[in-house]
């Protein structure tokens, strides 16, 4: 693979440091819209603004308005966004009901792996080398698609189990089906991985979370337009990178876990090199945990997973405790029990039930909030333990603070049960021993002290913790992949997931595959919103070899390969300054 790399020296851009130039990032989360304002010269300004989920227009309006005061949106060079929204809808499983058609080939049976009850295997299918072995019935597809319609479904997803390889049955099947439905998501455009069951749960979770992304892409280009910015606007993926927001419409899944990512990417200026660090992202209703090793993040190498979802989408590895600031406090059968219910604000700020929030109110760890309300909620605990106010206040706090840390050793316990995958390299034999912790979140500095307590580690929150999420989404680096299968023997070379087929001769080799895989790519990421210095950060991920032989005799060979632009700190801004003066966290 030596030579296949001398390719990128070509490609190779100087760095640059924008300082003129401004990034708006933006963290649309269930409580809470964060806003902020970068350059190359640092931080400059922040905003948070509730949450209306049924009126985010004027959300992001509210946010985007009280950021630009005294700002020319022409100054704004682009809008990188992060949402929890799609990610809470598949953890609360409040998505919209799909449809999901699915044809099957030999092997595999794909009765396993139905969704729900709007999930239909039909006939026809294709083999491993591509090759039509049964026709689709046309007439069956047409009565699937009037039970789906009769059942109200506007969304639905196709899926072949060899359509990476021939995707013609799935185009076949889209045509019939396009005049019936609003939207049509097929397999072999989610993912160029050959795994058939998360490539089915893939094209479902796409169709599934449609519409609500459709509703959120929807207002930030009417809330943007609004305020005359013409400036690109991206969204920060699973995997920590950032697409166009036009292209997100297609791929709405890949936002899942975009929360997550800003809060691990919004920590990475933080980290100390040669040291494994724990990353908590700290909410009203979650604590989101992931790590970083050497400042990188570490990958899920399969593809994400999160409610009843087993993906293809590759993503950073995550986990969410229903656990955070607002958490819902209460005894039962004479035990403390803290969340992972949330219903609503805490008592010193309005709300009606007790929270962590409020013993940290109550202990005068936090200035703001009411602490004779924060008092009535604490005293309700107090009453039921038979212990003073002080006492089930400090419970609270380190009740909390003990679950995030048990969770967060639990998840480093299963990282090192498997050979660790950062998005950088493949690490086997690596053991994580987290020597920081990193907190992120409206409330993380509140609860700094007793996690360091508790954990024996070092702790603290990161600068500007409470918008550190959109602080990350601004740094994010575009990325995105290419999956590259070439036959020799049928004389061709594909990219399904980019609808791109070249014929090739017999002679084509591994560096041709290269020089085509890295064309398609560098397009891609282009459309996608990445900038030609990004380019450089180009790795090949995946490369396998195989020769046809038949009668003992070579009669060809096959090709497959997978070339990413890696996650990452955009180019220009990995010296940003996050010191400033008068600010809290």
């Amino acid at each position: 693979m030596q030579n296949t790399f001398k390719l990128f020296n070509k490609f190779y851009f100087s760095k640059y440091y924008r300082k003129n130039s401004m990034i708006i990032g933006l963290d649309v989360g269930g409580t809470h819209t964060d806003v902020v304002l970068l350059s190359g010269k640092g931080f400059i300004k922040r905003v948070k603004v509730p949450t209306d989920p049924s009126d985010l227009f004027n959300t992001v309006l509210t946010g985007i308005t009280e950021l630009l005061i005294n700002i020319a949106p022409e100054k704004i060079e682009k809008i990188i966004l992060s949402t929890t929204l799609t990610t809470n809808a598949v953890i609360q499983q409040n998505v919209n009901p799909v449809g999901v058609i699915v044809s099957s080939g030999p092997g595999i049976n794909p009765e396993f792996f139905g969704t729900d009850e709007h999930y239909y295997i039909v006939k026809g299918a294709i083999d491993h080398r591509g090759r039509e072995t049964q026709k689709i019935n046309e007439r069956e597809i047409e009565d699937v698609a009037e039970k789906l319609k009769k059942a109200g479904i506007e969304y639905v997803a196709v899926v072949g189990k060899f359509s990476v390889r021939n995707p013609s049955h799935e185009i076949l099947i889209k045509r019939i089906l396009s005049k019936h439905f609003k939207k049509i998501f097929m397999g072999h455009n989610v993912s160029g991985n050959l795994n058939f069951p998360r490539r089915i749960s893939t094209a479902h979770l796409n169709a599934a979370v449609y519409s609500m992304h459709k509703e959120f892409f929807t207002a930030v280009k009417e809330s943007l337009d609004k305020k005359g910015i013409t400036a690109p606007i991206q969204v920060l993926k699973a995997d920590g990178g950032t697409m166009s927001l036009d292209a997100s419409i297609e791929f709405p899944a890949q936002t899942v876990l975009s929360g997550p990512a800003a809060s691990i990417v919004g920590a990475i200026p933080h980290a100390e090199e040669n040291k494994d660090t724990l990353v908590l992202d700290i909410g009203g209703t979650t604590t989101d945990i992931a790590i970083l090793v050497n400042k990188t993040p570490i990958l899920e190498p399969v593809g994400m997973r999160r409610g009843i979802y087993k993906s293809l989408i590759r993503s950073l590895k995550t986990y969410s405790k229903g656990i955070g600031g607002d958490s819902f406090v209460k005894v039962q059968d004479g035990n403390l029990v803290i969340g992972p219910e949330r219903r609503g604000s805490a008592m010193a700020f309005g709300g009606s039930d007790p929270t962590p929030t409020d013993a940290i109110v109550y202990l005068g760890i936090m200035d703001s909030g009411d602490k004779e309300l924060a008092g009535r909620g604490i005293a309700q605990i107090a009453d039921q333990l038979n212990i003073s106010r002080d006492n089930a206040a400090n419970q609270i706090l380190k009740t909390t603070c003990k679950i995030i840390v048990d969770q967060s050793m639990k998840m480093v316990e299963r990282i090192n049960k498997k050979p660790v995958y950062t998005v950088h390299e493949f690490m086997e034999g690596y053991k994580i021993k987290p020597e920081r912790i990193l907190l992120l979140g409206g409330p993380a500095k509140y609860f700094a002290h007793q996690i360091k307590e508790i954990s024996g580690i070092e702790t603290r929150a990161v600068p500007l913790s409470s918008v550190a999420n959109a602080i990350g989404a601004a740094l994010a680096r575009t990325t995105c992949e290419v999956s590259l299968i070439a036959d020799t023997e049928q004389g061709i070379a594909t990219i399904h997931e980019e609808d791109y087929a070249e014929p090739i001769s017999k002679s084509y080799t591994e560096d041709d595959a290269m020089e085509t895989a890295y064309t398609i790519l560098k397009e891609k990421a282009l459309s996608l919103g990445a900038s030609e210095d990004e380019l450089e950060e180009v790795e090949v991920i995946e490369f396998q070899e195989f020769n046809i032989v038949r009668n003992f005799s070579p009669k060809g060979k096959i090709f497959r390969m997978k070339i990413q632009i890696k996650p990452g700190l955009a180019h220009g801004y990995e010296k940003m300054k996050f010191e400033t003066t008068g600010l809290n966290n």
